[in-house]
């Protein structure tokens, strides 16, 4: 082609025109001076500053800026790679399952926008380096999205789709000496965008590196390497498969710890083909990534070298037995999780350092798989996963979710026909080539087990073609596709797949159907505050053979920092930049934060249950389950501890032996006086050091205790109580109690100093999460909120006047308030105070059985404190937060500040809150508070009140602080399996339909 008519954007058949065709991602370098992985020597970088000039559409662009004469050096300037929308041009957009022209223009699948699709025009002015000067010359972009023309000095060059993989041309015909012109136009919409409707920011631009290259004389263009092992999984044949330009010589060396293989051939124009047989290769897996170092040295007819290509091998062998995923000849369990490329600052344009950090981040967590969501991630993320050890579902970009849920399976408008790619046979080419772009660039990388054919993108003819495309291609991993679940017309998938589908259901379907193994490609709906629950799927994989697994969905919060009106930075998520359409903040469900890549609350529960190693305590003994496929235990460290409020008594180092696979019972030899509680925990820690944490990084763990918390009592004092008119007194040495009369407990004075500074209440709510909102626990538990906010002692319609009845003697005095509950039905609730004589208050909340109010979702009392009381310190499960679906924190003494429990999620919703908790501590910088001794009910202690979490959809939104908010009691877990409907599990809601009772003590210290 060449010239360039702008009606193939519109056209789904044309998804390219003079691209040059896909290859492996292999570097190749002059000398064998460059290690593994830097940049080849043979390209040249046009990463930088281009000239730029933005347009709402096409008809507003300059369709000539590409001209040779036409000087664009006054143009702005734009940042390559980036988005044009983190540039300051177009509208930055967050839709998930809708299209984002939805409502704006009406328009069918293949057809595209017209008002408003933004053409971003790209100019870069270069010279050819001395070094590309004698031999050909090509470009390469690793992404654009969605799609762009191409020229040089005038000349039209080609045009690419398919935004998330290379896309190459050769520009020798065009190049000349001195200044060359580059000029790119890219198109936010086109054809093809139709088939990128992933749950994501809409952005365009050249978003991944730009770079020229050269080839020499003699050059390996693509290379296939495949490692078959035998059924014994002992010995392999190395086959290398290379399409080579020129002809010459080829010597190989494959180097370990151990030996080098050496092999040498002659090589021909073409299609060439090696085989090598090596003997006991050492294997790799995520648990243990062992690579060999393949060199390729590459020498021209001459015999001078003419290139020379490192790459890494891993051997190994992924293959289905007996209907299961094996890798290496054992079965596997995912333990995965979705993972967007997303950053807070720059989208999806990102660095080597934030996947760097990604990839340790998820090996200290024993994350062991990753699904590239829900397209081709950068090569640098490949290489990693290689070295590192993660398992890698790699994703074709392709989803077409708005082109069938809501027409098709909701509203009925359409039939299956409608469904992009569905049998349109005007897609066919265009995702068989996507899949086929993916395959080629990352075939040899031994971290990539599936190929998946995209995201939920229904079923069809053209589904089947790619999934037939790629057994062609490979038959040494295995194809998923989970959209096959919802259209069974066409057999699709090596695997079942399904997204946020309940335990129950799994076990139900794999009663009846037994041909393919099971996972869940998506579950735990990371969104907010979530991830409740998640054990009972990661437990599931070792009860049923056929289940291996899931991925979380996701790793990543997705949200853009930008600032208020104040001038402060926070997260935005959709309709914070007045996107319309959006869809809120349903991008915000990571398990790490936007901002920091740093872990989430959510990942202390992540990290726990996806633990290889399974350690509980019967009768003196703990039982070890290694879940390891190749690792024994005795290859960590394990450490038994005993600690005694959060003070060690006693550390013994270990080493266990459990095989793979297999359990051990080790005896504890304990001999603890029953004096107090005591903390034993064995952990199992790294022994060594690795690439992804330090000796002594804890992989698993297990805890018991011996004895009962106990608590020394203060010295008694006389207690002196005042009856007055309106309130009651009582006092001692150094304390001072006072309720108001038809109130409640309005003051406690330690040594003078006033400790509460609103009158404690008793409380029936908590801020909602996000998961509570898509459920609507609102809409049934609505009433609780507003028997929290107007509770009463005193109803005047129907003349009840409640006086709080008073017992007193020498030791204590107990002081009893009935309320009364804004609901319908009325209901009411007591509160009991006792006041002993050491200054010690003892606390207790009786709700009557309740359940015809609605459901309940916390029963706690709250205490405003002075804000100076900062700093907590408590006895209980931590160090992140838990809840009673979500509660594998350790047990110990934990201290951080009141503000540090306002976990980070881009809405603001429950968070903070501690199981288990023995006493809670909160003191100002003096040391000088209160203490709450809470038996083991949940404690939380916030900046703010659960109503103005309630109301603030930022965190900028929340009120300055005046206090320090406590709540103890119990409150219902905070659920999980998706944000749009699903409840909290019925064993972690609380049983209003019977009394219920809280009860716990304070007192100053």
């Amino acid at each position: 082609m060449n010239e360039f008519n702008y009606e193939i954007v519109k056209d789904p058949r044309v998804f390219q025109q003079n691209r040059l065709d896909a290859h492996s991602d292999h570097e190749y370098y002059d000398s064998e001076a460059y290690a593994y992985g830097e940049k080849s020597n043979f390209k040249y970088s046009l990463n930088g500053t281009w000239k730029f000039e933005f347009a709402k559409n096409y008809e507003c662009c300059d369709k000539n800026f590409y001209e040779d004469g036409r000087d664009c050096k006054g143009w702005d300037d734009i940042k390559v790679p980036a988005h044009i929308q983190l540039e300051g041009y177009d509208k930055i957009m967050y839709v998930n399952t809708q299209y984002p022209w939805d409502g704006h223009e009406a328009v069918e699948p293949g057809e595209i926008p017209t008002e408003e699709n933004p053409v971003g025009n790209y100019v870069k002015y270069f010279t050819v380096p001395e070094f590309m000067k004698n031999g050909p010359v090509y470009i390469s972009f690793q992404g654009v999205e969605s799609g762009f023309a191409l020229w040089l000095n005038g000349q039209y060059v080609g045009y690419s789709e398919d935004s998330f993989t290379p896309s190459e041309f050769d520009l020798t015909p065009f190049i000349r000496e001195g200044e060359n012109k580059l000029a790119v136009q890219v198109f936010k919409w086109t054809a093809g965008s139709w088939c990128e409707d992933q749950d994501f920011f809409r952005f365009s631009g050249i978003f991944r590196e730009v770079y020229l290259y050269t080839v020499p004389e003699t050059h390996i263009r693509d290379i296939r390497i495949q490692t078959l092992l035998d059924d014994d999984y002992k010995d392999a044949t190395l086959v290398i498969d290379m399409d080579v330009v020129g002809e010459g010589l080829v010597q190989m060396t494959l180097s370990d710890d151990d030996a080098d293989v050496l092999n040498k051939m002659a090589v021909e124009n073409g299609k060439n083909h090696m085989e090598i047989h090596v003997r006991g290769p050492k294997l790799w897996s995520a648990e243990h990534p062992y690579l060999f170092d393949l060199q390729l040295n590459v020498f021209g007819p001459t015999g001078r070298l003419s290139e020379v290509i490192k790459e890494k091998v891993g051997f190994r062998r992924f293959e289905m037995k007996d209907h299961m995923m094996h890798i290496n000849g054992k079965r596997i369990v995912f333990k995965g999780v979705n993972r967007h490329e997303f950053s807070s600052s720059t989208g999806r344009a990102l660095s080597e350092e934030d996947i760097l950090k990604d990839i340790i981040t998820i090996k200290q967590n024993n994350i062991n798989a990753i699904r590239t969501s829900h397209y081709p991630n950068q090569t640098f993320f490949y290489r990693l996963c290689d070295i590192f050890g993660l398992y890698v579902i790699d994703e074709t970009n392709l989803e077409t979710h708005g082109t069938w849920q809501t027409p098709i399976q909701i509203l009925k408008m359409r039939d299956d026909s409608y469904a992009v790619p569905g049998d349109r046979p005007e897609y066919t080419d265009n995702v068989i080539d996507r899949a086929h772009n993916m395959f080629e660039r990352d075939k040899n990388h031994p971290c990539v087990l599936i190929w998946s054919l995209g995201n939920e993108s229904y079923g069809g003819s053209n589904l089947r073609k790619m999934q037939d495309k790629f057994h062609e291609w490979d038959n040494t991993r295995l194809v998923h596709y989970e959209g096959v679940f919802n259209d069974r017309r066409v057999d699709l998938s090596d695997v079942e797949s399904t997204m946020y589908v309940y335990v129950k259901d799994i076990k139900k379907w794999l009663s009846e159907h037994r041909e393919k193994p099971y996972i869940n490609c998506e579950y735990m709906h990371a969104m907010g505050n979530s991830c409740g629950a998640m054990s009972k799927y990661t437990e599931y994989a070792y009860e049923e053979p056929l289940f291996q697994g899931g991925f979380i969905w996701d790793y990543i919060d997705q949200a853009i920092t930008k600032k208020d009106v104040n001038g402060v930075e926070f997260e935005g998520y959709g309709g914070d930049f007045d996107d319309r359409p959006n869809d809120g903040s349903f991008s915000g469900d990571g398990i790490c934060y936007s901002k920091d890549r740093e872990p989430s609350p959510k990942m202390q529960e992540v990290k726990f249950d996806y633990s290889n190693i399974k350690i509980t305590f019967d009768e003196g003994k703990a039982i070890i389950e290694n879940r390891n496929l190749f690792t024994n235990t005795n290859e960590y460290t394990a450490i038994l501890t005993v600690e005694k409020l959060g003070d060690l008594i006693a550390e013994e180092e270990l080493v266990i032996d459990c095989p793979p696979l297999e359990t051990t019972e080790y005896a504890l030899e304990l001999d603890l006086p029953r004096d107090d509680e005591y903390v034993v925990t064995l952990s199992f820690v790294l022994a060594e050091d690795t690439m992804w944490a330090k000796a002594g990084h804890e992989v698993a763990y297990g805890q018991t205790t011996v004895g009962r918390f106990t608590f020394e009592r203060g010295p008694k004092q006389q207690l002196k109580v005042t009856q007055g008119f309106h309130n009651l007194g009582v006092k001692g040495d150094d304390f001072e109690v006072l309720f108001v009369g038809q109130k409640g407990l309005s003051s406690y004075k330690y040594h003078g100093k006033e400790l509460l500074k609103r009158i404690v209440m008793p409380n029936f709510w908590r801020t909602m999460t996000e998961n509570d909102l898509a459920n609507q626990l609102p809409f049934r538990a609505a009433q609780w909120k507003l028997a929290s906010k107007y509770i009463s002692t005193s109803v005047m319609d129907q003349g009840i006047n409640e006086f709080p009845q008073v017992d007193a003697t020498d030791e204590r005095v107990k002081v009893t308030y009935t309320y009364h509950l804004a609901t319908k039905p009325a209901g009411t609730c007591q509160v009991e105070y006792v006041v002993y004589a050491d200054g010690l208050v003892e606390c207790s909340l009786r709700l009557p059985a309740s359940a015809e109010i609605g459901e309940l979702p916390e029963l706690s009392m709250t205490f405003a404190l002075d804000s100076q009381l900062e700093n907590l310190e408590w006895y209980g499960k931590g160090p992140e937060e838990t809840y009673n679906d979500r509660d594998h924190g350790k047990l110990g003494v934990f201290r951080n500040k009141v503000a540090d429990n306002m976990a980070k999620y881009l809405v603001p919703q429950e968070c903070g809150n501690h199981q288990d908790t023995r006493y809670a501590k909160l003191t100002d910088n003096r040391g000088d508070g209160v203490l709450f001794l809470t038996k083991n009910n949940g404690f939380s202690a916030l900046p703010y009140t659960v109503h103005e979490i309630d109301e603030a959809m930022h965190p900028t939104e929340l009120p300055p602080v005046h206090f320090t908010h406590v709540r103890i009691g119990k409150q219902m877990g905070v659920a999980g399996d998706d944000t749009w409907g699903a409840k909290t599990h019925p064993e972690f809601m609380l049983d209003n339909s019977k009394d219920m009772e809280i009860c716990f003590s304070f007192r100053g210290i």
